[in-house]
């Protein structure tokens, strides 16, 4: 027979903290602080199994669930001498939540469960107190009418507002026995009405109702919502604790309270939290009443704190608090009653707080002796680091919300609307704030993203490339807002009744995806010693470089000051959309004529010599990696009549020569098109101005600093070995020419980029001559899944929802899929060339899931936006560390 039910309390503890997956958090915990000799009140936890099995078949429970809960009960009774459903002597019990994760306020909670019309003057008997009874009975009546019936839980509140007023008191503890029955009889008639049923008696039927909306309660918007954010299996499930209660509003000895084993905003090692007396735990957290302060030295002199109003219950929960945290070795969340001035444990768990507060708390611990370095390192989420990077809105501010759209790069930034990269700039050249916003953008946009506080956009996903730009830029970036109507001509946006003009202010939040009216505080970040702290202790266990994505000297400066330790891809296509070089470009892409293409071509290479230097100057003889042009070339088409006047003046050429050059140049679907190393073999005087520029730059930087500089030079998009040998047979000739020229030495690699899935296939062949591979992640998973990465923000959502997909492909990478050919890549590429430089340059390159899974296949470094680089970082050490131990187990 399976065992559903697992007890714990008073000696008879059948479970423990390890059973998380099977007891949920606060069932596991529940068992491991009375397992420690905690003062639990005595109960029983129904498994996450009972869950599953309530999905799976039409939320039917399994045929032997019920004899186990009676066999429960009874236990329950026996400890603490009373009978559930007795006239007398009545048990009353909490039914609350407990998935294996913390999920605050998302899942209901039943409490004083057990009473009705008879066991209510039995409770008024035992304790000797009529209004404590009446009062614990309209909270039943409320909760359970809430949580289980379904009725709104203002028609409650409505009726005690009234009869508060109707009797002239403010407070719920003023009201008398008397006062609570005549708002039971209402609370009961609303049932009634809401319901068309009496509220139940039966404590029994009230008991069976509760654990069903539990349950129910698994699967509730909210709850769904909160595992969607936090990536949280539906298929996990929750538990079920039944506890017996204990009653923390029977008077001015009593009272309940949640607190901190440390301040979760800080980290500050000083006890935190609030309590009431004469209150049941929904007091606290539901605002009604203002808590108190627990210590003395937080209270102000108005305030009635319990270490002098409950000076013994007090001195108790400071001895559990130590207990706790040498015993979890966290910081923990505590919620407590006090019954008579004795103390009770009603939950413990691991406490949520401020990425400020993990990164000290860590720190601290692991100088107390709690933990290790090594366990402090993984105490940190490194997602949550963004939170330290960027300005994020302050807390207090008021706001309200225009539309949501995803969180494509974090940080918080307010500004007035600009609908065009140009108004941009010259907004922000008169020291405007400014907020770029475009139905999506393109290369043409990354000045005005430059110059921008943060981009919002109407279309694209997490890996569009307004999303992958800013990132990059450190810019935050709201995208796929799908709700805003832009109108380029009209210079407005709409939203739910909204219009806002070019000129109006608007604030986004990149850490949740929200758009706000109007300006919203924003504070600054700032990086704590605590942060360098654990830095270092991160650098000095991983094993993955971690290098950055960049091409400008402010991203590479950022990228330095975050510790990238080289730059892992150099996206020289944005290099070309500077106004004093897009009109080259244009020229080089239509000249039909070579003389004229040469032209344009040499116009540009004292730019690209220049940005070359400023990297490698920067980088002080760390490896820059840099990608040879790459983006299809309608990208740089002359667009409207005036761009397309201007190319032609500047060429000599009739307008309409141009415009049939130009509908001869368009493609149906570039992405797949004309791009990477095809626009190299077709036109290969490019590449071999990129290169010139290139090792020109090398050769004088080593020269200016005296530091060795050996370039990367990365050829994109190979999908044989003959495009490579072509290209690289090329970029050889040019370096050799500078090398003859100047009579210099220089070393230098040349490697690819595996962005397709023949070029992963065909690595081993690749490999012969390549002297470095670099995953891009990105169009390999565009390439593998058949998706746009641009255009599939509209549906991903829905299939990671409906569990057709365990996350976005383009976040996460697809382990399954893309991961299969990048493990291909690196076990063909190593069979021919043991010690070929593998790295990865895709966005995956920021996301620790994606870093656990690096570190898993051996690749050397991993290359992200430069802000992404401390998350980076530290997850690369939790994923060698994790490495160590998996290896330690099966030795």
């Amino acid at each position: 027979m399976t065992k559903w039910i697992y007890s714990f309390g008073a000696g008879h503890n059948e479970g423990n903290a390890g059973m998380r997956n099977l007891l949920g958090g606060k069932g596991a915990n529940l068992a491991e602080m009375a397992n420690i000799g905690l003062p639990v009140p005595p109960g029983f936890t129904i498994t996450t199994e009972v869950c599953s099995a309530f999905y799976e078949n039409g939320r039917a429970y399994p045929q032997d669930l019920s004899e186990q809960l009676d066999a429960a009960m009874g236990q329950i009774e026996a400890t603490m001498g009373l009978r559930f459903g007795d006239a007398n002597a009545p048990l009353l019990v909490s039914v609350r939540s407990g998935a294996r994760v913390s999920m605050p306020g998302m899942m209901d909670t039943v409490l004083n469960l057990g009473l009705n019309d008879e066991t209510v003057e039995g409770l008024v008997r035992s304790s000797g107190d009529a209004r404590f009874a009446w009062d614990s009975y309209r909270r039943f009546i409320q909760m359970y009418g809430s949580v289980v019936l379904g009725v709104p839980h203002h028609r409650f509140e409505d009726i005690l507002e009234h009869a508060k007023r109707e009797l002239g008191k403010e407070d719920d503890t003023a009201l008398s026995a008397e006062d609570w029955q005549l708002v039971v009889k209402d609370y009961k008639s609303t049932v009634q009405h809401e319901t068309g049923k009496p509220f139940p008696e039966n404590p029994k039927d009230q008991l069976w109702g509760a654990i069903g909306a539990v349950f129910g309660s698994w699967m509730n918007p909210r709850a769904n919502t909160y595992r969607k954010l936090h990536d949280i299996p539906a298929s996990w499930g929750t538990a079920v604790n039944v506890q017996s209660m204990v009653f923390g509003n029977m008077g001015q000895d009593c009272a309940t309270g949640v607190c901190f084993t440390r301040d979760p905003s800080t980290g500050e090692n000083i006890f935190y939290g609030e309590y009431l007396i004469n209150a049941q735990g929904e007091d606290v957290v539901a605002g009604i009443r203002t808590p108190q302060p627990m210590s003395a030295g937080r209270a102000t002199p108005d305030q009635n704190p319990m270490e002098k109003t409950l000076p013994a219950a007090y001195q108790e929960l400071m001895r559990v608090r130590e207990l706790l945290e040498r015993h979890y070795k966290d910081m923990q969340d505590i919620e407590f009653t006090v019954q008579s001035n004795k103390l009770y444990m009603l939950q413990t768990r691991s406490g949520k707080r401020t990425a400020a507060a993990a990164l000290r708390i860590a720190i601290d611990m692991a100088r107390e002796g709690l933990i290790t370095q090594e366990e402090a390192i993984t105490r940190v989420p490194p997602s949550s680091l963004d939170q330290l990077l960027h300005p994020v809105l302050d807390p207090k501010a008021e706001r309200t919300q225009l539309a949501r759209g995803l969180p494509a790069s974090p940080g918080a930034a307010t500004g007035v609307i600009a609908f065009s990269a140009e108004d941009v700039e010259d907004r922000a050249a008169k020291g405007e704030d400014v907020i770029l916003v475009r139905i999506e953008t393109s290369p043409e946009d990354v000045h005005g993203m430059h110059a921008a506080r943060g981009v919002l956009t109407t279309r694209g996903g997490m890996t569009s490339h307004a999303a992958v730009v800013a990132r990059g830029m450190g810019r935050v970036c709201v995208a796929g807002a799908g709700s805003i109507a832009v109108d380029y001509k009209a210079q407005t946006l709409s939203v739910n009744g909204h219009t806002l003009k070019a000129g109006e202010w608007i604030t986004l939040d990149g850490g949740t995806g929200a758009v706000y009216l109007g300006r919203v505080p924003t504070i600054p970040p700032s990086l704590s010693g605590d942060f360098s702290t654990l830095m270092g202790w991160a650098d000095s266990v991983r094993r993955l470089g971690v290098r950055a994505n960049a091409e400008t000297p402010e991203d590479a400066e950022t990228a330095r000051r975050f510790g990238a330790e080289g730059i892992g891809l150099c996206r020289t296509e944005h290099m070309f959309f500077g106004p004093d070089r897009i009109g080259h470009v244009r020229q080089m892409i239509m000249a039909e004529e070579p003389a004229a293409r040469a032209r344009a071509i040499d116009a540009l290479l004292p730019f690209q010599r220049d940005d070359f230097s400023a990297l490698f100057r920067i980088m002080a003889g760390l490896p820059v990696t840099i990608r040879l042009l790459d983006p299809p070339l309608h990208e740089f088409l002359p667009h409207g009549e005036a761009e397309l006047k201007e190319v032609a003046a500047a060429l000599g050429q009739p307008v309409e020569t141009l415009r049939a050059r130009r509908s001869a140049l368009s493609e149906a679907n570039p992405m797949l098109g004309h791009r990477g190393c095809r626009l190299g073999i077709s036109h290969p005087e490019i590449y071999a101005m990129q290169v010139r520029a290139i090792a020109e730059a090398a050769l004088a930087v080593s020269k200016e600093t005296g530091k060795s500089v050996i370039p990367e030079i990365m050829i994109p998009l190979v999908g044989t070995k003959a495009e490579l040998d072509r290209v690289r047979k090329a970029c050889e000739d040019v370096i050799a020419s500078v090398l003859k020229e100047q009579s210099a030495e220089l070393s230098y690699h040349i490697g690819t980029m595996i962005e397709l899935p023949r070029a992963a296939i065909t690595a081993d062949k690749i490999a012969e001559s390549a002297d470095f591979f670099s995953f891009g992640t990105n169009d390999l998973t565009q390439t593998a899944l058949g998706l746009s990465r641009d255009d599939a923000g509209s549906f991903l959502p829905d299939y990671v929802e409906k569990g057709l997909l365990p996350q976005d492909p383009f976040i996460s990478i697809d382990r399954e899929g893309v991961g299969a050919l990048v493990r291909m890549g690196v076990e063909k590429g190593r069979t021919t060339k043991p010690d070929l430089k593998l790295g990865v340059c895709g966005e995956h390159g920021g996301d620790p899931l994606s870093i656990s899974f690096f570190e898993e296949v051996g690749l050397d470094y991993v290359s992200c936006s430069p802000f992404r680089v401390p998350v980076a970082r530290l997850a690369s050490a939790q994923a060698a560390l994790a490495a160590r131990k998996n290896k330690a187990v099966k030795a």
